[in-house]
């Protein structure tokens, strides 16, 4: 008899995701960092594929980077790259809180909501048996650093990184999507206002965990919270 298949979970985010250091401007060991902490609580059957970029934002340009961050330009090919999906975790929006990208929540708000259009639309072609699921994850809101150029860089998105979860709470359930609250469990490093340490990046992987595992038993898409 065939071996099953794992079932394989997508972790699409931002450096928040790719595990930055912000003590060091490097990146925290693998096994540190929250998509392979989820991994390691899950234990086998699961296989959590790691798909973040520093500097990714839900649906809008930065060419100040270089390399795509327009989340919602890659996530077709990724979702197509790694099919079958069982369950999408998107994690964005902080850069979204810079000036010069969009500066508001209700504008990370709309590019999540094209996130999960996006992934609704993938959700489509397959049957309802195996139809991947949606988890949105509102990241941890930004702090005050003394870091005056990450503090510059995204002004005013203390204030507004503090409504994400509520926003992207409302947008889950209007779109049958699981909810997660990563500020209930994480805190930003005032090192930068932004990136965790590596306690903060564990805790949340941990904290996924029994959401994940219920959605993944419950093959439905019900809100789940801390």
């Amino acid at each position: 008899m065939a071996a099953t298949e794992p079932r394989t979970i997508l972790a699409y985010g931002d450096s928040l995701t790719w595990g930055a250091d912000p003590s060091s401007d490097g990146r925290h060991p693998q096994d540190g960092r929250w998509p392979d902490v989820l991994a390691t609580e899950l234990g086998e059957g699961t296989s959590v594929i790691a798909e973040g970029l520093c500097g990714r934002t839900t649906a809008y340009d930065d060419d100040t980077g270089d390399c795509d961050r327009n989340g919602a330009r890659l996530l077709p090919t990724l979702l197509a790259t790694h099919v079958p999906v069982d369950l999408l975790i998107l994690m964005l929006g902080t850069n979204d809180m810079k000036p010069h990208v969009a500066g508001t929540a209700i504008a990370a708000t709309q590019g999540m909501r094209r996130l999960v259009q996006i992934a609704t639309s993938h959700i489509s072609n397959r049957t309802a048996a195996n139809r991947m699921q949606i988890l949105v994850v509102a990241p941890p809101p930004i702090v005050r650093t003394d870091d005056a150029e990450a503090a510059a860089m995204f002004a005013g998105g203390v204030e507004h990184s503090r409504q994400l979860a509520d926003l992207y709470r409302a947008l889950a359930h209007q779109n049958g999507c699981g909810f997660f609250d990563a500020g209930t469990v994480a805190q930003a490093s005032p090192v930068d206002g932004v990136h965790l340490d590596a306690e903060n990046t564990a805790a949340i992987g941990r904290a996924l965990a029994p959401v994940v595992r219920s959605m993944l038993e419950a093959r439905l898409t019900p809100i789940k919270e801390a």
